[in-house]
């Protein structure tokens, strides 16, 4: 058959041309590594969610509108704890705070806020700035104090002065706990759209500790805290796992090859593989994002596997007396199909995610799918060459052999637990499949519960960690906590949860009714969004001339020429009212809610934080859709929402297109290469198992489904059909000798020695991502080496049975196709 023939090609060159084999592979290793110095890295939630609609709106309010919305990304928040942080000692220390960072000119400051400036403006209405705000609460007396924070409660927006001061603010008493305060910074060179809260890319590495200096110089008598830049698990995350992963697959490589020399071809084929992938990302130009820390774990899960499948055969035939050219080519003859099957199924379970909504998700895909070709190849062409060379060498030169024996014998304690499914197969496996059929039917319906969840929460470390990992070297050590969570943590337990609802508003703002329009939709308000009498809080256009009007006599004169039904909003010649604004204002100002050719605008809503994002988000298309313009809403709750929506879809598609690719791959490949796509059938069953498994223990263990293990169904069937694989492909090469239990008996406990090796160095390698600083990297690492666990499970116990019946009823029992078996192994 043609593929006979490819095979006997490659087997010639791994056998007979091994050395230029070796070279060639040197060489494109070399290449591959030319692409690492491009890799970019991404992090954070952005990534999961700039194609949704919300997201996009986000970007258009940033690009449009250069005030309100995208200094939120250069924003440094303090955070003031003290017996009382309204008193006149704690209310000096705040402003001379927020001083001495506006004088600080690398910190590019320009406003601050907090509720001691507005307490320090009410006692001197005159205090426009900070150095005056400080002599007006210097000279004022406590109970002159206490009673112009009375009045600021009273009159003040609750956007800047109630809900920046802790839950437990009590006006009569004047008395709060904590108070926030922002700071704003303006852009400078080099800024970009990117980085994370702090604007981490526009400023000097050091802009936190600055501030954080000039705070502690600054604040005598209470404790102000800066919350910068979010921390960066991602690398931090690869510091601590990589080495103690490396270490655990060495020890257990080390268990399953006993043989250093091969331990060490092993380890080279890993180390290509890894090169090779992420030489691959850098030079197509993948970013390498959180989601990417799983793809060393998962290729350095198949690449063991190859790898002792291959050295566990070839020393099966060794030990029969064979030489190493034989031996290698009948190792290859019988494992190069099954590498060829597991790659090619893992490869379909992988690009399955290319359907998905997020975009780091069809890069995990699309890097997943490459890194498997890669390992197939150096695992399938180099390793064995490289194994020929050496044991070539080894006969005319005395290289130190600690054992060839392969791993796993009948006789051994492991082959007789291994033997244990074959015993249940050969006495009732029709009973037993019926009974794991029924198990599972009974599991997917608990399954079918699990939740799904996205937040931020998800990318986001534990404030401090955990003290097992205080003991790990120091090179590798993570911090001990981390500040920012920290601190995150202290503002959600004593403040008010209020969030800011974005809508952004397409039309021409030029209409004389567009101000009543963009004001009549906050009538009303849904229940998630904070009312201010009956209509909803919120910050627009229409808002911000409302403000003018009271402040400015001319403004005053223009609205009211132009308002005709005298509610306070213009509605006739808006263009003149636009521009009395700007001679007020200024046209920095106006852009904060108004774009400059007048067909946009901005609404600003308060809505309640501790609301559902769900809720939040019908609330926000509900006014929406009252706007009487095209209108989107964004914002946190509502792109965190969407998010979570297509989080299920993704999962549902990924499993349904890999299912369906890889039955039809296995059926097609077995009617192919052995002429009975039936056991493409019977090579699904354990997998169906393996996922129903995985899915009811995330309900079982309360972990829910997110953008980051949404792929882990697919891969779940990728890496289980891996050990599956092996054991019908070496099931089927002995049935073509032998009769069908000692086949079966042969086959599960050769091919199950390898399969343990490699699941033991699976669990424990990839399982260490359960260390992962990230919590959603954690999660996953530990389903990855759950799902290994159990198609180790099902291919070990359930399929032997599952192979029985298939011989039984399917095959025909007795029946054996022995000349396409001598066929495929040269006659052996």
């Amino acid at each position: 058959m043609n593929y006979q023939w490819l095979i006997d090609r490659v087997d010639s060159y791994i056998v007979d041309h091994s050395r230029t084999v070796i070279l060639l592979f040197l060489v494109a290793t070399m290449a591959f590594a030319g692409g690492l110095g491009s890799i970019e890295t991404e992090s954070g939630q952005q990534q999961f969610v700039e194609e949704l609609p919300s997201y996009q709106a986000l970007e258009q309010v940033q690009q449009d509108f250069d005030r309100s919305f995208s200094q939120v990304n250069t924003t440094t928040t303090l955070v003031q704890s003290d017996q009382n942080v309204l008193s006149k000692p704690a209310l000096l220390d705040m402003l001379r705070s927020q001083e001495r960072i506006s004088e600080s000119d690398p910190l590019r400051v320009e406003d601050t806020e907090s509720p001691a400036r507005r307490v320090a403006r009410t006692l001197d209405p005159n205090a426009t700035t900070l150095d005056a705000q400080i002599r007006a609460v210097e000279r004022s007396t406590p109970g002159e104090i206490d009673a112009a924070v009375r009045r600021a409660a009273a009159d003040g927006d609750r956007g800047t002065f109630r809900s920046r001061l802790s839950t437990d603010f009590n006006r009569r008493s004047a008395s709060a706990s904590a108070m926030e305060a922002t700071v704003t910074h303006r852009a400078g060179p080099g800024a970009g759209s990117e980085g994370g809260p702090g604007g981490a890319s526009e400023f000097p590495p050091n802009k936190e500790q600055r501030t954080k200096r000039l705070v502690a110089a600054a604040a005598t008598t209470s404790t102000i805290r800066v919350q910068g830049t979010p921390p960066d698990t991602t690398t931090t995350t690869l510091t601590v796992v990589l080495p103690i992963a490396l270490v655990l697959i060495v020890l257990m490589l080390a268990v399953a090859y006993r043989d250093l020399v091969d331990l060490l071809i092993g380890l080279a084929g890993i180390v290509m593989t890894l090169i090779w992938t992420f030489g691959f990302i850098g030079l197509v130009g993948i970013p390498f994002a959180v989601l990417l820390i799983a793809v060393p774990p998962i290729l350095i899960a198949v690449g063991i596997d190859f790898g002792i499948h291959a050295i566990n055969r070839y020393r099966e035939e060794r030990v029969e007396g064979r030489g190493v050219a034989e031996s290698m080519r009948l190792t290859t003859d019988q494992v190069s199909v099954a590498f060829f099957i597991v790659m090619g199924t893992s490869a379909i379970g992988f690009l399955s995610n290319v359907v998905s909504a997020f975009p780091p998700t069809r890069d995990f895909g699309v890097t997943a799918a490459a890194g498997i070709v890669f390992t197939f190849l150096i695992f399938g062409v180099f390793v064995p060459a490289t194994k020929v060379s050496v044991d070539r060498l080894r006969e005319r030169y005395p290289i130190p052999t600690i054992t060839q024996t392969p791993f796993g014998s009948e006789s051994s304690p492991l082959g007789r637990l291994l033997a244990g499914g074959v015993t249940v197969a050969e006495r009732a496996p029709a009973l037993f499949v019926i009974l794991v059929l029924l198990t599972t039917a009974g599991a997917g319906v608990y399954a079918t519960g699990v939740d799904t969840g996205f937040s931020p929460d998800d990318f986001q470390p534990a404030a401090e960690t955990p003290g097992y990992l205080q003991t790990l070297p120091e090179p590798i050590r993570p911090p001990a906590e981390f500040e920012y969570v920290k601190i995150d943590d202290f503002r959600e337990a004593n403040f008010e949860q209020e969030d800011r609802l974005l809508l952004y508003v397409e039309g021409p703002m030029r209409e004389d009714t567009a101000l009543e329009r963009l004001h009549r939709a906050g009538r009303d308000p849904p229940p998630t969004f904070v009312r201010d009498g009956t209509y909803a809080d919120s910050q627009s256009i229409a808002t911000l001339i409302r403000a003018r009007t009271r402040t400015d006599p001319e403004v005053r004169r223009v609205v009211e020429r132009n308002d005709r039904d005298d509610d306070g909003i213009p509605d006739d010649d808006l263009s003149q009212v636009y521009a009395a604004m700007e001679e007020s204002t200024g046209e920095d100002d106006l852009s904060g809610f108004l774009s400059e050719d007048r067909r946009s605008a901005l609404v600003v809503y308060t809505v309640d934080g501790d609301e559902p994002n769900d809720a939040i988000t019908d609330d926000a298309y509900r006014v929406a859709s009252d706007m009487e313009y095209e209108a989107q809403p964004t914002g946190n709750a509502v792109i965190f929402d969407e998010a979570l929506a297509l989080v299920l879809e993704t999962v549902i598609q990924s499993l349904a297109l890999t299912l369906l690719g890889a039955a039809l791959f296995l059926i097609v490949v077995y009617w192919v290469v052995e002429g009975r796509p039936s056991l493409g059938v019977a090579n699904v069953v354990p997998i169906l198992v393996t996922v129903v498994a995985l899915v009811a223990s995330m309900r079982a263990f309360g972990i829910s489904f997110n953008a980051i293990n949404g792929t882990i169904l697919a891969i779940a069937v990728g890496l289980g059909i891996d050990y599956s694989v092996h054991v019908v492909h070496r099931f089927v090469d002995e049935y073509t000798e032998r009769d069908l239990y000692p086949a079966l008996r042969r086959t599960v406990v050769g091919t199950g020695g390898a399969l343990t090796g490699s699941m033991l160095t699976t669990v424990f390698g990839v399982g260490v991502l359960a260390l992962a600083l990230n919590p959603a990297v954690g999660v996953f690492g530990v389903l990855i080496a759950l799902s290994v666990l159990y198609a180790y499970l099902t291919s070990i116990v359930v399929l032997p049975s599952v192979l029985v019946l298939w011989a039984r009823h399917v095959d025909g029992a007795g029946e054996r196709n022995t000349d396409m078996g001598d066929a495929r192994i040269g006659g052996r």
